[in-house]
């Protein structure tokens, strides 16, 4: 397999950013991750976070609602699974964002954030960098 920055890299998947490709991106992982030895429990959680990372690019990345999406599954240098999520859509740091306060009754709670807040539950480590035009989130999680 070929190594890209430290990650041993296991697939790969690009695509129009648009919902009606999200099983063609969570199916690679999903089968990454099983490959891997992960559990069905594991899996689920990495499923989920995926999807909820796929769908904030698919909805919010690009104005105009055309561009594009790339996965990348591959194992770290500690063997955790890792993804980068890569996108070209406007710049946009998730984890800048202060979390939501969950314990506020609803009605007081400002929407959105709570996507956020669930992948950076679920994963281990969870990276943003800006590179060029390109936003790249990354979500590392063990096995």
């Amino acid at each position: 397999m070929k190594t890209y920055k430290s990650v041993k890299l296991l697939s790969q998947a690009n695509l129009p950013a648009d919902l009606e490709n999200l099983p063609a991106f969570l199916n690679p992982i999903k089968r990454c991750a099983r490959e891997q030895g992960f559990t069905p429990e594991k899996i689920a959680r990495i499923e989920l976070a995926a999807e909820e990372i796929l769908v904030n690019i698919f909805h919010y990345a690009y104005s105009d609602n055309s561009g594009y999406a790339q996965v990348t599954c591959g194992l770290d240098q500690e063997d955790r699974l890792t993804l980068a999520f890569e996108d070209g859509g406007i710049p946009f740091d998730p984890l800048s964002r202060k979390d939501p306060d969950i314990t506020a009754d609803i009605q007081d709670r400002p929407i959105g954030g709570l996507g956020v807040l669930l992948f950076k539950e679920l994963m281990d480590d969870v990276h943003y960098r800006r590179e060029g035009d390109k936003n790249i989130l990354t979500i590392s999680i063990s096995s």
